[in-house]
């Protein structure tokens, strides 16, 4: 089994979330031995950021990596476990809302395709892209 990044990659459609990932230097810690669970915004997802967003934010590495840190919980936690959550403590430090009651919404994300497995963790993929509180 592959490993996050070579999972999203392989996938095709996360080609913006890969290219950010590499921006802010995180390959090698999504290549780490984790766990990790990683809600994963497709290019689509990315697409719906206003226009300019990706790029400046490729140009602001700090804010960058507090963004995509935002998308990963410690630990491999399967669909069957987010049903049961009510939040979620990220790598960046934020909680992230899970609300199950009609399929799984991540703060106001829906989870589209659950329980991508890797040799490291768990993706789960999202129709946006999640921003942490602003503080």
């Amino acid at each position: 089994m592959a490993d996050i990044v070579d999972t999203a990659v392989s996938a095709g459609n996360f080609k913006t979330l890969v290219a950010a990932v590499q921006a802010a230097g995180l390959v090698d810690t999504l290549k780490g031995p984790g766990p990790f669970t990683v809600f994963a915004p497709t290019d689509a997802a990315f697409a719906k950021l206003p226009a300019g967003t990706v790029d400046s934010l490729l140009a602001n590495i700090p804010e960058l990596t507090k963004i995509l840190t935002y998308h990963v919980v410690p630990g491999k936690v399967m669909s069957s476990d987010v049903v049961n959550l009510d939040k979620a403590t990220t790598v960046q430090g934020s909680d992230l809302t899970i609300d199950a009651s009609s399929g799984v919404k991540v703060n106001a994300a829906m989870v589209v395709t659950p329980d991508i497995e890797a040799d490291n963790g768990v993706i789960h993929v999202v129709d946006m892209v999640l921003l942490p509180p602003q503080g």
